[in-house]
């Protein structure tokens, strides 16, 4: 036979307590005096009893659950990001509700709206694009947003990335500086800002040196597509000397194509940098030269501007940060580089 669940009305008779004190002493935040909370927490232990968050949910309106909604994780650098967004929000009191969606409106609406029948106090997305009919449906919710590692031209939306325009233009310059006459991109998927900013200040600053790109291409932050521009691009007698490649998770795959079907030596035949520092760049089978984009930054500014929202504030947040160029072996150091 199953047992009946405790509730808090059997905690109140045992601990000879009203009800509302029991729901006091279990409401994070709420006070309690100290005899009502020993007597309710010990008669709590003695019945098994466990509070329910959906039915404080819909007394307070607050379920005190965010949903993180994420469209792919193939990338290494959104399982790190994950767990670290949910480890810093579960140590904020919050539980997290983790949610996979292909980027595309038809895939993500879905989503959001079982996020808001789960009654979430907020939402973070990360990799993925908010259109706008999906922003008017958290707004007229009153569930605020936080766009992670994307951007949004949206003054409604909070949004956190790394720095990705400078980013660009630290890996223009270091690649000039390293005498590289020949320079290509293989970019990041160009309807995210995160490729399209990439690509914007590596282009840009190419061209303070006199310079363009002998081919700018869109990967799609895609491997395999990022392997065939490779190709393309290699398989040529005027091929590239130096790449710059819009995430990580693409550069690897640049990487095995070169040395690996084409025979070209990294860095003697060809320098590639990429994006992200995921943990493989530093293997020696790689030894990746890339940006890295500081996650545990970006995560605690996230956690700060969602919880911010929810506690009342009306301003969103847009926060750029900086992230370091970490020399490795797979591009030819320049002497005396500075970022």
């Amino acid at each position: 036979m199953m047992k009946d669940k405790v509730t808090s009305i059997d905690v109140a008779r045992r601990a000879g307590v009203s009800q509302s004190a029991v729901s006091r002493v279990f409401t994070p935040g709420a006070s309690a005096s100290p005899r009502p909370s020993r007597r309710s927490t010990k008669a709590a232990e003695e019945l098994g009893y466990r509070p329910n968050p959906i039915a404080r949910a819909m007394i307070t309106g607050k379920s005190r659950i965010i949903g993180l909604v994420v469209a792919y994780l193939d990338n290494q650098f959104y399982p790190i990001a994950l767990e670290r967004l949910s480890r810093s929000l579960q140590a904020r009191g919050y539980h997290v509700l983790i949610f996979l969606a292909e980027n595309a409106t038809a895939e993500v609406a879905p989503v959001m709206e079982e996020l808001i029948a789960y009654q979430v106090d907020g939402i973070v997305t990360a990799s993925v694009t908010m259109t706008n009919d999906l922003t008017n449906l958290c707004e007229a919710a009153g569930i605020p947003v936080v766009m992670f590692n994307r951007g949004q031209d949206d003054p409604r939306l909070s949004e956190v990335t790394s720095d990705n325009v400078a980013g660009g233009r630290t890996v223009a310059n270091y690649l000039v500086a390293g005498g590289h006459e020949r320079i290509a991109h293989i970019a990041g998927l160009q309807e995210a800002s995160t490729g399209r900013d990439r690509a914007r200040g590596f282009v840009e600053a190419l061209a303070d040196h006199g310079r363009t790109p002998v081919a700018v291409v869109d990967g799609r932050y895609d491997r395999d597509i990022a392997s065939a521009l490779t190709r393309e691009l290699f398989g040529a007698a005027d091929r590239p000397d130096a790449v710059f490649v819009g995430n990580d998770h693409m550069a690897l795959a640049v990487m095995d194509t070169l040395r690996f079907e084409l025979g070209l030596s990294v860095p003697d035949d060809v320098s590639v940098v990429g994006y992200d520092d995921v943990p493989i760049a530093s293997w020696a089978a790689y030894d990746l030269t890339t940006i890295r984009q500081p996650v545990n930054r970006m995560v605690d500014a996230t956690v700060d501007a969602l919880l911010s929202r929810i506690e009342g504030d009306t301003e969103p947040r847009h926060i750029l940060i900086p992230g370091p160029l970490i020399q490795r072996g797979s591009a030819r150091k320049p002497k005396g580089f500075k970022t």
